[in-house]
């Protein structure tokens, strides 16, 4: 959000109250007009405090306001933003951009205003040289020239390297949005009617929460029918209160730490589980076996990891 600021103020400075030259600018081909660090308030202003100060970028102060991060972009940084000026902000349908400033929807807002911002301070000459660059948000904007423009995403470059205290600001002239994250393992499952014991169970343990963690997690997911081979007595015990602290122990036993596709899960004898036993993995007759239960679907990615669906409920020792 600092980041958008900063970019917004800096460019709007630097066209109206700085000494420039004319020159090509770097991203756009276009000539613009350069000032010197010394000679640009700017320079001395971090990316918010330029931003609050350009009349052109008013919206992007106002989402980074409501988004709650002008401290963060007031830090020390450095940044590059990206900066959405306010005719970016005109494109979206405006029932969008009220949606977004309000506050139940600021996790969201914040998740764009973030996806603008990239760490570190990288200058045009150094933009154009890539062909994508990781923001704050975590996922990649992707850069390229055409026609002697520069496109992040579909958004075009149109002013460059306006200076603050605190990284540098490139205009764009549209708001681009972060790609949709895939759904966490747990609201996969949910998603999934055949996962609907496992799903019961999982709340039941109080796992939701660690499932639907940052992972990577590789789960070995027994469907419903793998659950309707237990007595229901042992079903029904699971949960229980009582049951609660076994039942965490046998579903963490099919939690493996990190992403494992399938085509290296094969390659194993055996892998360690979250709940810190090893679970053993062999390849009979073309099929796949975890402990005695068949892999029987493969590699569904999820956002914060993979599942693969064995036909059987797998049990950890007692000791």
């Amino acid at each position: 959000m600092k980041m958008f600021c900063g970019s917004f103020l800096a460019l709007t400075l630097a066209a109206s109250s700085l000494a420039s030259a004319q020159q090509p600018c770097p991203l756009s081909g276009k000539p613009v007009s350069t000032v010197s660090t010394k000679s640009h308030p700017a320079a001395d202003k971090t990316i918010v405090e330029t931003a609050v100060g350009a009349a052109d970028l008013s919206t992007l102060v106002a989402a980074v306001k409501q988004g709650q991060l002008v401290e963060t972009l007031s830090g020390k940084g450095p940044f590059t933003v990206f900066a959405p000026v306010n005719s970016a902000f005109a494109k979206l349908p405006a029932e969008a951009i009220a949606d977004l400033l309000k506050d139940e929807n600021r996790a969201q807002l914040q998740a764009i205003l973030t996806y603008h911002v990239v760490a570190g301070k990288v200058m045009a000459a150094d933009v154009v040289k890539l062909k994508e660059a990781k923001t704050v948000n975590g996922a990649a904007v992707n850069i390229r020239v055409e026609g002697g423009k520069v496109f992040i995403n579909d958004a075009q470059v149109i002013k460059t390297d306006i200076t603050c205290s605190n990284g540098v600001v490139h205009l764009i002239d549209s708001v681009i949005m972060p790609p949709a994250k895939a759904p966490s393992i747990v609201e996969t499952a949910i998603g999934n009617e055949d996962f609907s014991t496992l799903v019961a169970l999982v709340k039941h343990a109080g796992l939701v929460e660690t499932l639907s963690g940052e992972g990577p997690f590789t789960v070995f997911a027994p469907n419903n029918a793998a659950f309707a081979k237990l007595p229901k007595e042992t079903v029904d015990a699971l949960l229980s209160e009582a049951g609660k602290e076994q039942l965490a122990a046998i579903l963490k036993y099919h939690v493996v730490p990190g992403s494992v596709k399938a085509a290296d899960v094969v390659k194993l004898k055996e892998a360690k589980t979250a709940l810190g036993q090893p679970v053993k993995i062999s390849v009979k007759d073309g099929k796949v076996y975890v402990d005695g239960a068949q892999v029987i679907a493969t590699d569904i990615e999820c956002g914060n990891g993979i599942i693969h669906v064995i036909d059987s409920v797998i049990l950890p020792s007692s000791k």
